[in-house]
């Protein structure tokens, strides 16, 4: 003879007082917070940026996270190098991923198609905005195409400037940026 078992099914009056009574401990708020992430203080505009040295090319050294195109003699390479920690996020038509889907790894094609992989690879990692100094020699050539593509994907090509905080005869104070509503 097999044991039959019936199944515990509670109803909803005793769902509803259940669930009002008890209280998850994922519920309470910590009211102490403390945010890890490295790149908190460059988002928020207050981090540090390096000015350089006043003899130096200006904006030469004045970023937190820079563009920088590399044409070889066979593929294009983008990345984007953070100030003090070197490269953080690369692009490349040497990827097989990415050369798979290309006719040649040098053409106009392949430049418009690295733009907009790593425009979808900034704004998944959270560069919504990058420095930028690359001129293109054309306005209609492959690097100006690269770029308008990077810029269409959502990314600006340009950061804003560093937040100080103003002294008490300062005659314009900017607003704190982390106070900003969009």
């Amino acid at each position: 003879m097999a044991l039959q078992l019936r199944k515990y099914v509670p109803s909803i009056a005793q769902i509803k007082y259940f669930s009002s009574t008890v209280k998850s401990p994922n519920e309470d708020i910590n009211p102490e917070f403390i945010n890890r992430n490295p790149r908190n203080l460059e988002r928020m505009r207050i981090g540090y940026k390096p000015d350089g040295y006043h003899v130096e090319k200006p904006g030469k050294y004045n970023y937190w996270h820079k563009l920088q195109l590399t044409v070889s003699s066979k593929y294009v390479t983008a990345t984007i190098n953070h100030f003090e920690n070197g490269e953080v996020l690369r692009a490349s038509t040497s990827e097989w991923s990415i050369k798979k889907y290309l006719y040649r790894t040098k053409d106009t094609a392949a430049f418009i198609n690295l733009g907009r992989v790593l425009g979808q690879r900034c704004l998944q990692t959270g560069f919504t905005e990058i420095s930028s100094d690359i001129k293109p020699p054309k306005e209609d050539g492959k690097v100006a195409l690269f770029l308008k593509a990077l810029e269409e994907s959502g990314v600006q090509l340009r950061e804003p400037p560093q937040y100080k905080h103003p002294h008490s005869w300062d005659w314009k104070r900017p607003e704190k940026p982390w106070e900003v509503i969009e």
